[in-house]
């Protein structure tokens, strides 16, 4: 669960458009604006070359929040679910796959990325990665029920 990052009191429903901050209330989109400190974000570090190595660098990790626009909730999965992928040493083997992983790096490169993962989404190995994650994250969800 976040905090709002101008009040620190109550859940954020917003994103600054020009910084991403996440902020509840207009009162507190004001009060951001106002504090002259609105910076865009920095441009995207590129992957790391070692897979052992998270994305991003150390000082600011990346979240689930960040990945996802304000309005695209519908199929999110928790941050608990989604850390049992790391957790998986059948998709860890999957992963070290070099056609995998060129797959993976034309995507993450592409200009268009909507286009690329659509084109990925055809490719067996690709699929093959989707159905693991999948399982993966639901199977452990039926277990708990």
């Amino acid at each position: 669960m976040q905090i709002c990052n101008v009040c620190s009191g109550d859940t954020p429903k917003y994103r600054c458009p020009a910084c991403r901050i996440r902020y509840c209330s207009l009162g507190c989109y004001k009060t951001h604006k106002a504090n002259d400190t609105c910076q865009p974000p920095k441009p995207s570090v590129p992957p790391a070359k070692d897979l052992n190595v998270p994305y991003g660098n150390a000082e600011e990790p990346w979240t689930v929040e960040d990945l996802l626009e304000d309005d695209d909730h519908t199929d999110e999965v928790s941050l608990q679910r989604l850390q049992l992928l790391g957790e998986s040493e059948s998709l860890r083997k999957l992963l070290l796959n070099p056609h995998l992983q060129q797959l993976m790096r034309s995507v993450d490169a592409a200009e268009n990325k909507a286009d690329a993962m659509k084109a990925a989404m055809h490719e067996p190995l690709f699929i093959e990665l989707s159905d693991q994650c999948l399982q993966i994250v639901e199977k452990k969800v039926e277990n708990c029920l």
